[in-house]
């Protein structure tokens, strides 16, 4: 069926590309007795069946789907390398885990942002366009189908799915109403546990050792609503990370941009949510009203320069100008002007630059669509791909100067950018770094498996040693292919003993530096079982261990 604008619907689409199992079987042993190892060598094999057979050129999840039914019947035996061959799109599980978006349904937001967009029947903020907005759209905001749909859309372009971190988006979750909240979060363990369970606490337990388990879970909401009740909900639920809405650090920018709070609930919701073990993630919004691009390179400075901010996360959402908003209106009247793309791409070039080794960029510009958006360079729908193009192209120039032995001053040192993805070789020589900072009244401790250079990076480990003389580890996650629980392949850094190697460090540092007899870790639910191997007790939603002394 072709629809008003000529395009095919999805049904159409996938049978154009739907090839018969003989065919398949016929490409999939060709692979195999060739040793195919590149793309390349998979797309001439397809090339020259769909010559022959005259038939569309198959895609890859319609030869993965006929490869997996080859092996259930043991007509040909597993082989990994055929199965990274046909996987889609494999940056989706080079860092470890995959990621799952889920969004709520519309409910009001107590936020009076004047840039931000207010479409019917959608959380504010967010546009029809978006890919996570679609997908729940036409799942009428299910939690249960968007986490099933997903985990099997995931499955079917060849990713690994036991590991998930589950982020959920849409207004400011801390504003729902608390039944709302639960059954939602419940409803998505369901879908990961493929079961029905009476309780949130049920769900959990399940998850613990389901085929689908849910490592990590973030949600978003506002400085201003995180305090010690919500603290205590947002551990029952199981949340590991908050993304907190910060768009600016300074009073001025704040007020001018009708965000509702300033810089001193920002302060106070970054300290509580530390002392409670949380990974934070900032969004944060160069370009806004009342701020100029040398304003916005001195605040990202500041976030890592003043221990009272210093996120673990950044997402960087240059400014959209959107119609419909009040922020809209002021550059009718010519009070607001974007900025432009080459003042834009210096500027995150140089927060790129400045950004330390513990901190990851996660994004860089919003998924809304370009045509939503008026003018200005937050209209560059590929802006990162751009900017690490360029730096690269500038550090080729050879105009840098050496912040260590390898790294050029012009590379980014964020987390993202030094994973090793599918960079993996058995051989190499791995060492542990140690990096000590100050935040929000704090000691933090980042341990780090990296290779001599410190380009790429293995494993993490985040420890932090809080006021009260508290130990917690806050982050634990070892990088690289995905890799199903219980599998060991030569192809990736996971299932390696990294992360236990971290683990004994930061029990040596915590019993022996500090002399905490007791280590606590926000442990995400389906991670709890990895951590009873280790010795630690589920506790009020912390994994926890008696840490022994010996005697000297």
């Amino acid at each position: 069926m072709t629809m008003a604008n000529g395009s095919k619907t999805d049904d159409e689409s996938k049978d154009s590309s739907m090839i018969s199992p003989a065919v398949a079987a016929s490409i999939i042993k060709e692979l195999i007795k060739s040793g195919a190892k590149t793309p390349e060598d998979l797309n001439r094999a397809k090339r020259l069946v769909s010559k022959e057979e005259k038939i569309p050129c198959p895609d890859n999840i319609s030869l993965l789907k006929n490869y997996h039914e080859l092996v259930k019947k043991r007509k040909i035996k597993r082989s990994l390398k055929i199965e990274i061959l046909f996987r889609t799109r494999p940056v989706r599980s080079l860092s470890g885990i995959v990621n799952i978006s889920v969004l709520t349904k519309s409910y009001a937001c107590p936020g009076k942002c004047i840039f931000c967009p207010a479409e019917n029947n959608l959380p504010k903020s967010y546009l029809s366009g978006e890919p996570a907005v679609e997908r729940a759209k036409k799942l009428n905001f299910d939690p249960y189908l968007q986490t099933e749909k997903r985990i099997e859309m995931l499955e079917s372009e060849g990713h690994p799915t036991d590991k998930i971190e589950l982020r959920v988006v849409g207004g400011t979750w801390s504003y729902y109403p608390k039944t709302y909240r639960e059954w939602f979060i419940k409803r998505c363990f369901e879908a990961c546990n493929g079961r029905a369970s009476k309780d949130l606490e049920e769900s959990q337990r399940i998850n613990e050792k389901a085929k689908h388990r849910m490592i990590g879970l973030s949600v978003e909401t506002r400085p201003d609503f995180i305090n010690e009740k919500e603290i205590k909900h947002l551990r029952n639920l199981g949340v590991t990370m908050v993304e907190l809405g910060v768009q600016s650090i300074y009073d001025d920018v704040l007020k001018r941009n009708s965000r509702g709070h300033g810089r001193k609930e920002i302060i106070l919701a970054t300290k509580i949510l530390k002392d409670h073990g949380f990974k934070i993630l900032y969004q944060m919004m160069p370009n806004l009203i009342g701020s100029t691009p040398k304003k916005d390179k001195k605040m990202f400075k500041e976030l890592f320069r003043n221990s009272d901010f210093q996120p673990d996360f950044l997402k960087i959402y240059p400014c959209a100008l959107i119609r419909g908003t009040f922020l809209y209106k002021l550059w009718k009247k010519k009070k607001y002007k974007p900025y432009g793309e080459k003042q834009l791409m210096r500027l995150i070039k140089d927060i790129k630059k400045s950004v330390p080794s513990y901190v990851r960029i996660q994004r860089i510009t919003r998924d809304i669509p370009s045509h939503s958006i008026v003018t200005g360079a937050a209209r560059i729908t590929n802006l990162r791909q751009i900017i690490l193009s360029e730096m690269k192209r500038e550090n080729r120039q050879g105009d840098e100067t050496k912040v260590s032995s390898s790294r050029p001053a012009k590379a980014c040192a964020c987390i993202r950018c030094r994973e090793v993805k599918g960079d993996y070789d058995l051989k190499e020589k791995l060492f542990i770094f140690r990096e000590d900072y100050k935040a929000s009244g704090g000691k933090e401790i980042f341990l780090t498996f990296e290779n001599r250079l410190k380009t790429k990076l293995f494993s993490l480990l985040r420890l932090r040693i809080t006021s009260d003389k508290k130990a917690l580890i806050r982050e634990i996650h070892t990088f690289g292919q995905l890799q199903a629980i219980g599998e060991q392949k030569e192809k990736s850094p996971q299932h390696k003993g990294l992360g236990k190697k971290l683990m004994e460090e930061a029990e040596k540092i915590t019993k022996k530096e500090f002399k905490i007899k007791k280590l606590s870790v926000i442990s995400g639910v389906g991670a709890r079982d990895y951590y009873r191997k280790l010795g630690y007790r589920l506790k009020d939603t912390y994994m926890v261990k008696e840490l022994s002394y010996s005697r000297p």
